[in-house]
């Protein structure tokens, strides 16, 4: 079988990674350089992606998260993923959310070519209307009209991954 088709066919959620196991840089960068790559509306690129790598920074943003779900002492919404991947896009692009929902999936995608776990953790748009995020990226010096779209929680799965649920009847209909 062709290897990106088997990588799209065997690629699944971590809900449990080696918290402390970090990704080699070179990986990291192969899977952000994938996520770039992504098919966006026109050609127009709104995305961007903030690769969190620092501990503080993804404590802080895994307590925002929880407090958006109301999981407060529920643990923690990334599962101890040690690199968090914010995907944001342009809202003044009408295909933003699109644009936004492919780069996430090119960026797990590719993070399985690699050997590199992931899942795509939601509230990345309340997170980016709070004052939390609005202070992160004046912290980094992004301006713009950016929506949180998702989170790519990358790391080492803590145990073997389950495996593919059978498709479901009528999933594709011909015509």
């Amino acid at each position: 079988m062709n290897e990106t088709l088997k990588v799209l066919e065997e690629r699944r959620s971590c809900r449990n990674f080696i918290p402390d196991k970090m990704i080699p840089r070179e990986d990291l960068e192969a899977i952000l350089k994938a996520g770039t790559y992504a098919a966006t509306g026109m050609g127009k690129q709104s995305p961007i992606i903030i690769a969190v790598t620092d501990k503080a920074t993804r404590d802080a943003l895994s307590a925002e998260n929880a407090r958006i779900a109301a999981w407060p002492g529920m643990g923690d919404p990334f599962y101890g993923a040690p690199v968090i991947l914010i995907v944001l896009a342009n809202k003044d692009v009408v295909t933003h959310i699109y644009d936004g929902a492919l780069v996430l999936g090119n960026l797990m995608n590719a993070a399985k070519s690699v050997g590199v776990d992931s899942i795509w953790i939601h509230r990345a748009k309340e997170e980016f209307e709070s004052d939390f995020g609005k202070n992160l990226l004046a912290k980094l010096g992004i301006e713009g009209n950016y929506e949180g779209i998702g989170h790519c929680a990358l790391g080492y799965a803590a145990a073997p991954l389950q495996a593919a649920a059978p498709r479901k009847e009528n999933y594709v209909y011909y015509v």
